[in-house]
């Protein structure tokens, strides 16, 4: 009862400062958070880190498809089910095809 009660406080007493901030601050932490997000060196780590997630899904796919795992996955295929690479399709965020991102970035 006293946790709800430490939370509650915290929750009224963040909504009263936010509110008091009000939109002129929120509009600054945006604009900050864009040029950072449009740093060229940021760019550069963000792409680096999505090379190497989709080499490690490629990795992992080619592994998980060599198991015997995959092995049965794949033989008991037929019209009705899905195969392999349904199963461990990835997501839009890693493959490079998703929507835009609020920079206009993926």
């Amino acid at each position: 009862m006293r946790g709800k009660l430490l939370f509650l406080g915290g929750l009224a007493a963040g909504f009263v400062l936010g509110s008091r901030a009000g939109r002129e601050k929120y509009e600054e932490i945006r604009s900050q958070a864009e040029k950072f997000w449009q740093n060229p060196t940021v760019q550069e780590a963000a792409g680096v880190a999505q090379a190497q997630a989709n080499k490690l899904y490629t990795e992992g796919k080619d592994k998980l498809q060599s198991s015997k795992l995959g092995e049965k996955l794949s033989t008991t295929t037929t019209t009705g089910t899905t195969s392999t690479d349904d199963l461990i399709a990835p997501s839009d965020s890693l493959s490079g095809t998703g929507t835009k991102g609020p920079g206009g970035t993926l």
